[in-house]
């Protein structure tokens, strides 16, 4: 049973790659994801990769909203 929460360790470690990788071939293009609460500014792929790594729970789908993937967002078609 210890194999799961190894298991859910991993997947998040590959979304925080996935995330820095994605945010920095979107600053490459000069498109950054940027977002600004109050007198926080997360616009860096070092920042979107810390800010996933310490609280994932928050930084990846906020993530996921900035780069319009949000999977809960109801579509008009």
């Amino acid at each position: 049973m210890k194999a799961i929460p190894i298991l859910v360790l991993l997947v998040v470690l590959a979304l925080d790659a996935w995330v820095y990788t994605d945010a920095r071939q979107r600053m490459r293009r000069g498109s950054p994801v940027s977002v600004s609460i109050g007198s926080l500014r997360v616009e860096t792929p070092e920042a979107w990769l810390l800010g996933c790594v310490v609280l994932w729970v928050v930084f990846f789908p906020l993530y996921l909203a900035a780069t319009g993937r949000n999977p809960f967002a109801h579509s008009s078609r």
